[in-house]
């Protein structure tokens, strides 16, 4: 009976150690671990390197600003022309689609434009960087590249580096409406005049316009770009492209495309 007490008495001292302990490791475990686990935890962020918050790469695409090409359609050269200005002289053209209606390149990336003669050897090159507007067009102007006594045959548009992709605002230009364009004496020194009126809510500063002439075989044959200044909210401005030469085709229809840096949208993670 004595023994019983006993162990009674050890078995008791042990779960009251056991508790004591317990009491302790719990007591430290909230006045420091939890202090110390609040202050290194780091929230999901788009600069944490891990694939969460529905990005679809680590920091890339669901809310971040930075997208995952992977996750984007693709985006294609359509195509590339030289146009001969005069002899020695040669101005070239190319037109890159991104059909991504929220996603473009604002940090201009570098390209590298090559003419080339019947036997496909290098004649020139221009090296050159540019951005890519969201959902349409970007047009790449080239002009007065010197061949020399060389002739081009045809001519080659191709990216040098890889693309960052940014989650952007709405393409810009499809607010610039391009009305009235008039060619005229296209037997001597080319001039084409249009009409841009800016319909957003927002003053453009520096538009490039892009102007290319195909003939009625839908063969472009001719290009020009310029560039306003300013484009005020609601305001027309004529813009003017003009050729030293004539032209060696009947105009069949004229693209003019306005080019603007797109935005990064306010609205992403950063």
């Amino acid at each position: 009976m004595a023994l019983s007490y006993y162990n009674d008495d050890m078995s008791w001292a042990m779960r009251r150690r056991i508790l004591y302990i317990l009491g302790i490791f719990i007591f430290f475990a909230l006045v420091i671990g939890l202090p110390l686990a609040i202050y290194f935890h780091q929230p999901a962020s788009c600069h944490d390197g891990v694939q969460n918050q529905n990005e679809t790469s680590p920091d890339h695409g669901g809310p971040c600003v930075i997208l995952d090409e992977r996750a984007l359609t693709p985006n294609a050269i359509l195509w590339t022309r030289a146009f001969k200005v005069r002899d020695g002289l040669y101005d070239a053209t190319a037109y890159v689609l991104n059909p991504n209606e929220t996603a473009g390149v604002v940090t201009p990336v570098s390209y590298q434009l090559g003419l080339y003669d019947n036997d496909n050897v290098l004649v020139v090159e221009r090296t050159g960087a540019t951005y890519l507007m969201p959902g349409g067009i970007t047009p790449v102007f080239e002009g007065g590249i010197d061949i020399g006594n060389r002739t081009v045959a045809r001519a080659r548009f191709q990216f040098t580096e890889p693309m960052m992709w940014d989650r952007v605002l709405k393409n810009i230009t499809s607010s610039i409406e391009v009305n009235d364009k008039q060619i005229a004496d296209t037997t001597t020194e080319p001039r084409l005049r249009a009409e841009v009126m800016n319909k957003s809510v927002e003053d453009l500063i520096q538009i490039v316009f892009v102007a290319t002439v195909f003939d009625q075989a839908d063969n472009a044959f001719a290009s020009s770009a310029t560039a306003l200044p300013r484009l005020n909210a609601g305001e027309t401005q004529q813009i003017v492209f003009t050729w030293s030469a004539p032209f060696t085709a009947t105009v069949g229809r004229i693209d003019i495309i306005p080019s603007y840096p797109p935005t990064i949208d306010p609205a992403a993670a950063k």
